[in-house]
This record gives structure tokens, C-alpha cells and sequence, in this order.
């Protein structure tokens, strides 16, 4: 019997997905829990117009994180610090003060989680990556200057 999965069940399926089951295992166990539906051509037809709506709108997304990973790509981020006169930092530049000044500086807004780097301590120049949407990364340069003591 096919059957249309209502949430995932372990060991069969996942939610939507289209599955044949024996006829007493949909009939005693997942119809009385309300896991699954019968497999009727207006469910399955249903089932796969939901599925097209999901993807356009994970391509409407992707092409959406495309064009701000493309818009970032080769641009740096500028911060001026306080450093000692052996270009060291006092105290060191976090992700969260990188995400605030890419806002700042580009108008294009980043969790703090989604930057990789470590910290950095020194003035100079420093490779980061960041990350905008799954699978989909841009590299960015930050450059640190030194204002003083």
C-alpha cells in the first residue's frame, strides 16, 4: 500500500515522502497515529506542488546569497585600533566588531557566527571567510590600522 508520511517515522521515512508499506502496518500502526495518509493521486499531486513551491523558493534564496556573496567579494573591511608601537593590539578585534563595521562600512549585514577568523591582535592585513548561506562562502580582507595609543 503507498502511503504518504504526515512526520518522519524512524526507520521508514520522512515527512512527505511517498513510501510502500505492508497493508497491516498502515492500517494498525501508522493511520490510528496519524503519521501517514493514504497515497491518493489529489495527495500525491498536492504533495509535489508543495515540493515545487519549496524549491523555487530555496532557488529564490540561493540566488539571493549568490548576489551578496558576489557584491562582498574583493571588498575589505577598514578598523582602526589602538595598538602598542610593536603593532600590537590592547586587546584584540572579535567577529562581532568585524560584523558591526561590515554593516557600517557595506550596508550588508552578518551574524558574528558566520565570520571565520580568529582573533586578531596585530595591525596588519588578515584573510577572513564568510559565510552567507549553505555552501556558499566569500572571502574578505580586513585591515587594521593603528590610531595611537
Amino acid at each position: 500500500m503507498k502511503v504518504i508520511l504526515l512526520c518522519d517515522v524512524k526507520g521508514s521515512g520522512k515527512k512527505d515522502d511517498i513510501i510502500n508499506v505492508s497493508d497491516g502496518y498502515a492500517r494498525n500502526f501508522l493511520f490510528p497515529r496519524k503519521w501517514a495518509a493514504e497515497a491518493t493521486p489529489n495527495a500525491i499531486k498536492e504533495i509535489n506542488r508543495k515540493k515545487a513551491a519549496e524549491d523555487k523558493l530555496e532557488m529564490e534564496r540561493r540566488q539571493e546569497a549568490m548576489d551578496k556573496a558576489n557584491a562582498l567579494r574583493g571588498k575589505s573591511i577598514d578598523l582602526k585600533v589602538k595598538s602598542g608601537e610593536t603593532g600590537r593590539l590592547y586587546g584584540s578585534i572579535t567577529t562581532q566588531e568585524i560584523a558591526d563595521a561590515l554593516k557600517a562600512q557595506h550596508g550588508v549585514e552578518i551574524d558574528k557566527r558566520k565570520i571565520d577568523c580568529q582573533p586578531i591582535r596585530q595591525v596588519g592585513e588578515v584573510e577572513i571567510s564568510v559565510w552567507i548561506y549553505s555552501g556558499i562562502t566569500t572571502p574578505m580582507k580586513v585591515k587594521v590600522e593603528s590610531v595611537g595609543k
